[in-house]
């Protein structure tokens, strides 16, 4: 996992709580990039060492991921 893809990564989530799937969807449509691993474990990557927030959403049937000022301050460090 190069840092390089977390700015993408952050570009698409944006300000919202996305789907892993609408994760994909985005980061294909802005970026054209499709993730060569399951997007899954890259964002599950990220969300340990604090640079992304996850996690299990029953009403929306899977993770989901968003940025806040927390992951803006830990990668700042």
């Amino acid at each position: 996992m190069g840092d390089d893809l977390l700015p993408m990564i952050r570009d698409a989530l944006g300000d919202d709580r996305v789907t892993t799937r609408e994760a994909s969807e985005r980061l294909d449509h802005l970026f054209g990039y499709r993730c060569p691993d399951d997007l899954a474990k890259t964002l599950s990557k990220y969300r340990r060492t604090g640079r992304i927030k996850g996690e299990i959403s029953m009403e929306r049937g899977g993770w989901i991921w968003w940025i806040d000022d927390e992951c803006i301050q830990e990668d700042s460090e």
